[in-house]
Formats: C-alpha cells, sequence, structure tokens
C-alpha cells in the first residue's frame, strides 16, 4: 500500500510554524512526516531556514504515530558524520523508533557556508559513502575509532544509541549512484518519477536484503483559486526546474533567482499540480507510485496556506490519494 507523507519544509515556514504544521499532519491522517536540512532558502522569498533537527524534536515530542525523516541530510560538510549519527541515535530514542535517517551528497546552497568549500560530485559521492559507514559503525554503540581518506574519528561512542541502530535512507539521481548506494543502504530516496532507478535500485541490492521502500516527494499548490495556487508556485518554487546538476551547484539564494528569472508562470504550472482541483492534484501525484515508489510526500507550496491546506483539503486529498493509489 502506498504511504503518503508531509513535507516539513524548512525553507518557507517559521520555525514554531513548522512544528505545529507537523503536529496537525498527523492529526490529519499523514503516515509519516519528512524534513529538509537547509542553511538557506532557495529563494529570498523563501525567507526561512531554521535547524531542521531541533524542530523534528520537537515535532517527534508532540506526535505518537507518524514516521519522521530527514529529506535529506549532507553528512559531510557542514556536519561530521560522527554528529549526525549522535543526533540520528537521539531522534531514533526520542521517537520510540519512528525516525529514518536520509541522507545525499547535498547542495552547495547548504554545505559551503562553513568555508570548506564544494567538492566535484564523484568526490562528494565518496565523502557520502566514507560518512555511511563511520554512522553505522557509530549506531552500534561500540567505541569507533576511523582513519579514512576524508574523515577521522577519535575514540568516539554514541551513548544513547538506539536498539536495532536507526535504518538509513539515501538519495540517487541516476545509474552511477544506484548501483553505488543501494549496497549500503537501507532505502532508496529520489525525487524524480524514473522506474529505472527503482528497478536499478532493487538488481543492486544482496539477494538477502530486506524489501527496500523507495521514498519520493512531491510539490503540489493548493488554493481555492488556480491563478492565485499559479502565482505562489511561481513565487516559492520557480527553481524547482533547475534540476539536480543546477540545484546542487548554484551557492545561495541570489544565484537561484537569477537562474530562473527567465521561469514563467506558465511553465511552473507545467511542472507542479496547482489550483483547488483536488483531481488535479491526485494526477500530480500519480507519476510516483507508477514508477514504483512505496512512499510520497507532498510538499503543499507556500506558507501563506499552509495551515488552510492542512485543516480543510489535507484529508479529502489524502482520501482521494489513497483510493487512486495501488494497495499493494
Amino acid at each position: 500500500m502506498t504511504r503518503f507523507g508531509y513535507t516539513l519544509m524548512t525553507e518557507q515556514s517559521g520555525v514554531k510554524e513548522i512544528v505545529s504544521y507537523g503536529i496537525r499532519a498527523e492529526e490529519v491522517g499523514f503516515d509519516f512526516e519528512v524534513s529538509s536540512d537547509h542553511f538557506s532558502p532557495w529563494l529570498p522569498e523563501q525567507g526561512h531556514a531554521g535547524y531542521a533537527w531541533t524542530m523534528l524534536g520537537a515535532v517527534a515530542h508532540a506526535t505518537s504515530r507518524v514516521d519522521l525523516a530527514t529529506y535529506v541530510t549532507c553528512p559531510t560538510i557542514r556536519y561530521h558524520p560522527a554528529v549526525v549519527a549522535q543526533k540520528a541515535a537521539t531522534m531514533q530514542v526520542l521517537s520510540d523508533g519512528r525516525f529514518l535517517l536520509g541522507m545525499g551528497a547535498g547542495e552547495n546552497l547548504n554545505e559551503h557556508v562553513v568555508g570548506e568549500g564544494w567538492p566535484p560530485v564523484q568526490q562528494r559521492q565518496d565523502m557520502l559513502e566514507e560518512a555511511v559507514h563511520i554512522i553505522r559503525a557509530l549506531l552500534t554503540g561500540e567505541l569507533v575509532t576511523w582513519e579514512g581518506e576524508y574523515f577521522r574519528v577519535d575514540s568516539a561512542r554514541i551513548w544513547d544509541a538506539p536498539d536495532g541502530g536507526v535504518p538509513i535512507g539515501l538519495a540517487v539521481s541516476g545509474a552511477s549512484s544506484v548501483s553505488r548506494f543501494a549496497p549500503i543502504a537501507d532505502h532508496l530516496i529520489a525525487t524524480e518519477p524514473k522506474p529505472e532507478l527503482l528497478q536499478g535500485w532493487n538488481d543492486s541490492r544482496p539477494a538477502d536484503a530486506p524489501p527496500s521502500r523507495a521514498i519520493g516527494q512531491v510539490p503540489i499548490c493548493w488554493a481555492p483559486d488556480r491563478q492565485q495556487a499559479i502565482d505562489i508556485a511561481h513565487e516559492q518554487f520557480r527553481w524547482f526546474g533547475g534540476g539536480w546538476y543546477v540545484n546542487a551547484d548554484l551557492p545561495t539564494p541570489a544565484g537561484f533567482t537569477a537562474a530562473s528569472r527567465f521561469v514563467r508562470k506558465e511553465d511552473v504550472a507545467e511542472s507542479i499540480a496547482c489550483g483547488p482541483d483536488l483531481d488535479e492534484l491526485v494526477e500530480g501525484v500519480r507519476p510516483l507510485w507508477e514508477a514504483g515508489f512505496t512512499d510520497v510526500a507532498l510538499v503543499q507550496v507556500g506558507d501563506v496556506l499552509q495551515q488552510r491546506f492542512l485543516d480543510e483539503v489535507a484529508e479529502p486529498l489524502l482520501e482521494r490519494l489513497r483510493a487512486a493509489a495501488p494497495r499493494s
């Protein structure tokens, strides 16, 4: 059965609002919640970038049912992998086992801020692979010393290590990252509805590995008026169409503003389902489950109608999504 989640979009809402939305998302019936982990918003118009881990901890404390995940954290530059392991362990204990650590190779937007530069993609993937091994070792609760190509760990131990560890999801975008990360991850994370990603992932998994979830994400923009929805989506999400190669490498919100200056409202409306028609929103989500994703996190674009979306729209939309999506 396809599971539907809610995105805590930390770039577009204030800190207290994010926590209240997370609580409300559980109440209206979402199966899980994912949080972005940004130091900067994509665009100045979004205007926010609170610390994801504090907000996730608050949501974990205030909820009891929904699964929680980072979507995604980069454990290589802004954060050392040992620190990520400690944060993930704490989240897993606090949430009573509801947390999944989603990680990826990161974006320049968030990682350049600590002044360590921005490596080429191959090196970023090398760093991510090494980080995964360190994090897994630390999540056992054993004493770890590591001398690797990119990281050192000196006599470190996670003292509050959760029983059973923390499941790890890794973000992939193409055949190279799929074949590399499928053997060392528990679950796949991707944003594009490409069936070949999922097929390649499953083919690259060890034969005795347990089933892997495929966790996707899709933006929608509900508003009582279609033009209002398009206006909001264009203001807040016109960066979205740049694609992975652009989005990973631009360093600042000003850069995304410049890169998206020629994106038209009609361009955004073609790529993001906008408006009041719930059936159209369902059709905007459909490509993900048709590609084989087992978990789909919705992004309601913009803060201005977020509370109204949760209070008035989320429950009937979830009903329609569950009626349309496959049950096995």
